[in-house]
This record gives C-alpha cells, structure tokens and sequence, in this order.
C-alpha cells in the first residue's frame, strides 16, 4: 500500500516539527517536506509531489488562502486541508471556495488531523465540528465572501495602515490596493475605515 504523501506549510518551525513528530508514528503517512511560506509550499510542490499538503492560513509572502487558491490551478490532484488556529467564518468560505477540502484546528487530537488526511486522500472532505456548524449555520443567511486578498487588505486597513504601506506590504500596486478596498467596502456594504475596523473586530479577525 502506498504511503500518503504529505507536505507540511506553516511559518512556525516548532509547529511543523511537531507535526512531523506527531505523524511519523503512523506507517501509512510519509512527510516528504515542508515549507514555511504559502510561496515556497507552491514552489516545492512540483519537485515533492505530495498527496496532501496541510496548509496554515497566517504566512509571510504569500498566505494559505491565496496558495490554495494557486494550487487548485496549477496543481489540482494535490489536495488542500488548512490547519489552523482561526475559525472565522471568512477563512472558512474563502477556503472552500478555494479549493481547500477540509479545515481542521491546531486544538485537534492528532488522530482527527489524521483521519481528516485519510478522508481527504480517499477522495472526500473534512471540517472539523467548529468549522462544520459555521457552513451549516451560514447556509441559512447570505453569506459575504471576500477573497483571500481582500481579506488581507481588510486587516491591514484595519490595523490602521494606509494605501501605501498595504501596496508596499503586498507587492502591489496602489490603485490596486483601492480597487481591492472599494470591492470589500462595497461587498460589506460599510463606506468607512472605522467601520471596516468594527467589522474585523465583531467577525473576530482582529482583537
């Protein structure tokens, strides 16, 4: 029986390394690499070939939703499950609109991150119980989606940075940066910073 092949991505070394750990006790699960930016996961998928890759949301240089998003287009038979530490509604949608399929927390057993890994690679999903109720909840009411850099714009806005620094940060370009704030002040139907500052804090994606 093949083994799954898993690639780990996540900026914090201690966390990949206790993933290895944790996973390694299982004969079927092989992780064949690692990487530590949404950029340098999509980067080594080519030369790695994993089944799987478990993907953090919050990286440097290219964050998980935007390299999910990637892979589903480049990469398709490679399957996405974000392991995180977030669970607002916005990573969730944009995650599985993405491409992802599943969505697990840090806070889980190992044994639920590998039966997630198992489900995945049999062809299915997996979300674990927090991120369940949120799509079952959300069905029932519209749901606002904002893109994987919109997102990224609406912290930064949030955190009080302006068009300049956010083009700097993002590698963009300045109108860029307005379009993306026109389409998320528009989606979210609020005209002003401070409200989109409310906003970030009531949906939990700032404290």
């Amino acid at each position: 029986m093949n083994k799954i092949r898993i690639m780990i991505a996540d900026d914090h070394p201690l966390v990949i390394d206790g993933l290895r750990a944790c996973l390694a006790v299982y004969d079927h699960i092989d992780v064949v690499g690692d990487a530590q930016t949404g950029r340098e996961a999509f980067q080594k998928a080519e030369q790695l070939q994993p089944d799987i890759v478990l993907m953090d949301i919050n990286m440097p240089d290219l964050n998980g939703l935007d390299a999910t998003e990637l892979f589903k287009e480049k990469y398709p038979d490679i399957r996405l499950l974000i392991l995180t530490m977030h669970d607002n509604p916005e990573y969730i949608f944009t995650a599985v609109s993405y491409g992802a399929r599943g969505f697990v927390l840090k806070d889980v057993p190992t044994s639920e991150i590998v039966i997630a890994i198992e489900a995945i690679h049999r062809g299915g999903s997996y979300f674990s119980s927090v991120a369940s109720d949120i799509l079952l909840t959300q069905k029932e009411k519209p749901a606002i989606h904002l893109t994987a850099r919109e997102q990224t714009v609406l912290l930064l806005l949030a955190k009080g940075h302006c068009n300049k620094h956010i083009a700097r940060e993002l590698d963009i370009s300045v109108r860029t940066v307005e379009t993306h704030r026109k389409h998320v002040k528009k989606k979210l139907q609020i005209g002003t910073t401070a409200g989109l500052t409310k906003y970030a804090i009531d949906h939990g994606l700032i404290k």
